[in-house]
C-alpha cells in the first residue's frame, strides 16, 4: 500500500527542512573545505525532535495521527560546480492514534534513511524507512519501505519506484 508513504515524506520532509536551515544558518561557521576543490560541508545533530501527522496506518487503512520522537544526523555537501549531496538518518519512536477508538493504537520504534545526489547530468534521491510496533490490543506492526527515484540532465524520469511491505 502507498499509504505509509505519508509517514515517510512527512518525517523525511520535517528533517530536510530543518536540516536545511539549521546547515544555512550554521554553514557560515561550520563549513569545511573538503579535498581543496571548493566544497562546503555542513553536519547538523538534532536529538528529541517531535513532529505529529494524520496519517493512515500503513496496514490497515485505518485514519489517526502520528507521532514521532526521534535523534538524527545529516550532511550536506555543495562543491564549486554547484553538485549536491545530502544524507540524514533519524531514529527514534513513534506512536499512531486512530481516529475510530475500536481500532488498536501502535507505540514502537523506527529508524528512516534519505539521500540525495545531484549534479547537471543527472540527479538521485532515495530513502528507507522501517519500523516495528506493539498494538494496543496485542497485535504487532512491521513495515519497511524502500523508494529510488532518478533523473537525467534534461529532468526526465529514468528510474522510479516505491516499494512498501507491511508484515
Amino acid at each position: 500500500m502507498r499509504i505509509w508513504s505519508n509517514w515517510t515524506r512527512t518525517a523525511l520532509r520535517a528533517t530536510v527542512v530543518t536540516g536545511a536551515a539549521l546547515a544555512l544558518l550554521l554553514a557560515g561557521g561550520h563549513a569545511a573545505l573538503a579535498d581543496g576543490n571548493g566544497s562546503q560541508t555542513t553536519t547538523v545533530h538534532f536529538h528529541n525532535a517531535t513532529d505529529s501527522f494524520p496519517s493512515p496506518n500503513p496496514c490497515t487503512g485505518a485514519d489517526g495521527v502520528v507521532t514521532l520522537t526521534y535523534n538524527g544526523v545529516m550532511h550536506f555537501t555543495v562543491n564549486k560546480a554547484g553538485d549536491f549531496w545530502a544524507t540524514g538518518t533519524e531514529t527514534g519512536d513513534f506512536s499512531f492514534v486512530p481516529t475510530d477508538t475500536n481500532q488498536p493504537s501502535y507505540t514502537g520504534h523506527f529508524t528512516s534513511w534519505f539521500g540525495e545526489s545531484d549534479n547537471n547530468q543527472n540527479g538521485v534521491d532515495h530513502s528507507t524507512f522501517s519500523l516495528h510496533g506493539t498494538g494496543s490490543d496485542g497485535s504487532s506492526i512491521q513495515f519497511h519501505e524502500t523508494q529510488h527515484f532518478s533523473t537525467n540532465a534534461n529532468g526526465d524520469v529514468t528510474v522510479s519506484f516505491d516499494k512498501p511491505v507491511c508484515g
